[in-house]
């Protein structure tokens, strides 16, 4: 990540040094009253002025705020001008979202969805007066995560790389506790992310006026999805044996046998979530600008 944060602290530092404004002056010619000098260049007719050439919109003069939505939750935006092809922005997301209707494997999974993060991007506008842009930026804050419980009754059947094995009855005599799974993925392993996006839709209007409808799509570089899974109470291998049950955190040969189908079983999730890695970008909302200076 330090090739990255470097990257970043240089598109970030070296944009405001876009920042330029054009001067043109017209020659000075003297007054019509006096007399050209021999051999001098004839005075020009009509008032003569000094013009300085101003840019559209002057450079941190205007500030945009956008409210959407996105693959991160609720999105929130607020963008400054550098000059007629940069922008700098800043993009925060939010999602909180439980779901208690997921079933896999044997499983019926009470899953909470968190998404938080803050970020920043440099725009490119490579034509000033079209909405197209490239976007290098970062994520800074990542905390996009789901959390997972999924309590089993006696007797229900649940299933680790093509193993099935059952939940046992409580019972007191014996200790026994039916099983209980809790989990996490976390899209986070790069709390410091690179992003890369495109897009269509200036905040900052270069033609001037106020609104515009701003889309992204691109990538975050978040690292390899993380999993972890835990397993706690007691598995059987038949839902009505009570002899073949085993305390998942002990070592005898069953219990030894749940936990490596389980690793096993989640090695398999890693590999299908891998593409995450590079979670995907998408927000589409409305801006609004106004002056400040």
């Amino acid at each position: 990540m330090k090739s990255t944060a470097l990257f970043l602290s240089f598109a970030l530092l070296a944009a405001p040094l876009a920042l330029a404004a054009q001067t043109t002056t017209i020659p000075y010619a003297p007054p019509s009253n006096q007399p050209a000098r021999s051999g001098s260049t004839p005075a020009l007719s009509g008032p003569l002025h000094k013009h300085k050439a101003k840019p559209l919109i002057k450079p941190l003069s205007r500030v945009a705020v956008s409210g959407g939505i996105s693959l991160m939750g609720a999105n929130m935006q607020v963008a400054t001008n550098l000059n007629k092809h940069f922008n700098l922005r800043g993009v925060g997301n939010y999602l909180n979202y439980s779901n208690n209707n997921i079933s896999t494997n044997g499983f019926n999974i009470d899953a909470k969805l968190n998404m938080a993060t803050a970020g920043a991007s440099v725009d490119y506008y490579p034509f000033a007066s079209h909405g197209f842009r490239l976007s290098p930026g970062g994520l800074f804050y990542n905390q996009n995560r789901v959390t997972a419980n999924a309590p089993m009754s006696g007797g229900s059947s649940f299933t680790f790389n093509n193993q099935t094995y059952y939940s046992a009855y409580a019972n007191n005599a014996t200790g026994a506790t039916p099983v209980s799974l809790s989990g996490s993925l976390g899209l986070n392993t790069n709390k410091q992310a690179f992003t890369l996006t495109t897009g269509w839709g200036n905040m900052i209007p270069r033609k001037g006026g106020h609104w515009s409808v701003p889309f992204e799509i691109g990538a975050a570089f978040v690292g390899k999805p993380a999993i972890a899974v835990n397993l706690s109470g007691w598995a059987c291998t038949d839902p009505n044996d009570i002899t073949t049950c085993a305390d998942l955190s002990g070592t005898t040969s069953l219990a030894q046998s749940v936990q490596y189908n389980k690793n096993q079983q989640v090695n398999k999730w890693k590999n299908d979530l891998d593409p995450l890695k590079a979670y995907p970008i998408f927000s589409l909302g409305v801006s609004y600008a106004f002056p400040i200076r």
